[in-house]
C-alpha cells in the first residue's frame, strides 16, 4: 500500500494555534516536508518543531521568494518525485504550510502534482486573515457585508476598483507594495478605515494605524484590513 500524503496547515505563526489534528499527524508522519526560502530557516518547520519527533526524515522545499519567479515549477517538481518516491514505498508524507494549505497555501503546488495518485487529505489550519483580524481587534465583517481578500500585488487600478466596490478588504502580499496601497488609500479616503498588521500572533507582532505606518515597504507576513461599517452591517 502507498502512504498518504497530508497538507498540514500549521496556522499563522504561534505554535498553540496548531490543530489538534496537525500535532498528532506531525507526531506519526515518518517524513516530514515544508518549504523555506533559498537560505535560511523554515518558518513552517520553526512553528511546528517542538511535535517533531527525532529520527524523522526531513524534506526541506527551498523555493526563491522573488517576484515572477513563484512558484518555482522546476523547484516543485523536483521535490514532488522526492515525495512520491516515499509515498509508494508506504511512508506518510506530512507537508507543513503556513497557515491555511488552500489560502494561497504553498501546499496547493505539491497537492497539484500528486493528489491525483496518492491518499491525499488537507488539514485545515488557522490563516493568518483569521489571525490579523484578532490582533488589530477589528471584526472584519457582519451582517450582510462581503468580504474580499485581494493580493496587493494587483495594479493600482485594480486594487482602487476592489477597494472601491468592497464591504470589506483584506490586502495580502503586501511587502514593496505598500506605497502603492497607501495612494489608493489615500485617493479613496480609506485611510481612516485600514489597520495595518505585521507578524500576527508572533513574538514581534505589530499593528498600527495606516497613519502611524513609516517606511516604503512591509515585511512577507502582513497584511491590511480595510473595512466600510456603514456599508450593509444594519441590512
Amino acid at each position: 500500500m502507498t502512504g498518504t500524503l497530508y497538507g498540514l496547515g500549521v496556522g499563522p505563526g504561534d505554535p498553540e494555534l496548531l490543530t489538534l489534528k496537525a500535532v498528532r499527524l506531525i507526531k506519526d508522519s515518518p517524513v516530514i516536508a515544508y518549504p523555506a526560502p533559498d537560505t535560511g530557516d523554515s518558518l513552517a518547520r520553526a512553528i511546528a518543531a517542538p511535535h517533531i519527533p527525532d529520527g524523522r526524515t526531513e524534506i526541506v522545499i527551498r523555493t526563491p521568494m522573488i517576484s515572477g519567479q513563484f512558484p518555482a515549477n522546476d523547484v516543485y517538481d523536483h521535490y514532488a518525485i522526492e515525495i512520491a518516491g516515499h509515498l509508494r514505498s508506504g511512508r506518510d508524507v506530512a507537508v507543513l504550510c503556513e497557515g491555511d494549505p488552500f489560502l494561497y497555501g504553498s501546499f496547493m503546488y505539491v497537492f497539484s502534482r500528486l493528489s491525483e495518485e496518492f491518499q491525499t487529505e488537507v488539514i485545515p489550519g488557522v490563516s493568518s486573515l483569521m489571525a490579523c483580524a484578532a490582533a488589530a481587534g477589528a471584526p472584519l465583517v457582519s451582517r450582510n457585508q462581503i468580504l474580499s481578500v485581494v493580493p496587493a500585488t494587483l495594479d493600482e487600478d485594480a486594487l482602487r476598483d476592489r477597494l472601491s466596490n468592497s464591504d470589506a478588504v483584506a490586502l495580502m502580499k503586501v511587502g514593496r507594495h505598500l506605497e502603492k496601497v497607501r495612494r489608493v488609500l489615500t485617493e479613496l479616503n480609506l485611510v481612516d478605515n485600514a489597520r495595518y498588521v505585521e507578524h500576527a500572533s508572533m513574538e514581534d507582532e505589530k499593528v498600527l494605524t495606516m497613519n502611524d505606518l513609516n517606511g516604503a515597504t512591509a515585511p512577507y507576513f502582513s497584511m491590511i484590513l480595510v473595512r466600510h461599517p456603514e456599508r450593509g452591517a444594519d441590512a
